[in-house]
């Protein structure tokens, strides 16, 4: 049943002999009516435990093509300035000597030549370069939760990190605790922002915008309950890992083909 904030509070409160009774609800189901109010998604969908998504990525397809950066801000309203972003997409390269050089591309900001690998960078002859896509990794313990002072930013219960806008106060906590720099703070609204994997999306049956997008299938999505689920066949069939596993904030983006030096 669809149940908003107002019509949530209504039900809560109401009188009895002339006087107030006050019915407490669990905090889960007050969070999801105040998220419903703030993101259009359906309180039911929020404590809702049927599904545990999962995100995997496949760097060897990763053509550096930029569609899915721009998909995202399109789709979620992110400021186009580059600073700005829910996901993004990091160019690695490899000297003969071993060194390491990371970027972001920025197709559509530098043009279709500010992707290609440099033959030589600071003196390194380049031996080999690479696309890493970088996102929120929705992690199991995230630590953007442990350190919100207001609780604006939760975790539903089908596991996607979320922030609740009118609670945030704009404090930048949670980006300093991110281990992953997955998150900023709308210069619009001062709410802190990062990606939900499309979350108005997902609780509706579509893909996160980024998935729909890519032109080659690097990035994929499903649920992680369902063992036919594209995200599930991957991890199953291919040779995966985590970034910064040894944080222990056991995320749940999954890379495929990741290759040495990826940080």
């Amino acid at each position: 049943m669809k149940v908003s904030r107002r019509k949530f509070l209504r039900m809560s409160v109401q009188t009895l002999g002339g006087g107030i009774v006050l019915y407490v609800a669990s905090p889960a189901i007050l969070r999801a009516a105040l998220q419903e109010e703030a993101t259009g998604t359906p309180a039911a969908e929020l404590t809702r435990e049927e599904h545990s998504w999962g995100f995997a990525i496949d760097v060897r397809r990763c053509i550096g093509c930029h569609k899915c950066v721009q998909a995202c801000k399109l789709e979620n309203g992110v400021p186009l300035e580059p600073e700005y972003r829910r996901t993004w997409v990091e160019r690695y390269e490899i000297s003969e000597d071993g060194a390491v050089f990371v970027d972001s591309v920025s197709w559509g900001q530098d043009g279709p030549e500010s992707i290609y690998p440099n033959a030589k960078r600071n003196g390194h002859e380049s031996a080999k370069s690479f696309f890493v896509p970088k996102l929120c990794n929705q992690c199991e313990n995230p630590p953007c939760v442990q350190v919100c002072p207001v609780s604006a930013t939760f975790k539903a219960r089908n596991g996607v990190i979320l922030v609740d806008g009118r609670r945030c106060i704009g404090c930048k906590y949670c980006i300093v605790a991110c281990p992953y720099g997955a998150r900023f703070l709308n210069p619009e609204t001062r709410v802190a922002e990062k990606c939900t994997w499309c979350y108005h999306r997902i609780t509706r049956g579509l893909l996160p915008a980024c998935v729909q997008v890519c032109p080659v299938g690097a990035r994929v999505f499903g649920d992680m309950k369902d063992p036919e689920s594209p995200v599930r066949r991957l991890i199953r069939e291919e040779m995966t890992q985590v970034l910064k596993s040894a944080l222990g904030t056991k995320p749940k983006v999954y890379y495929a083909g990741l290759q040495e030096g990826v940080r």
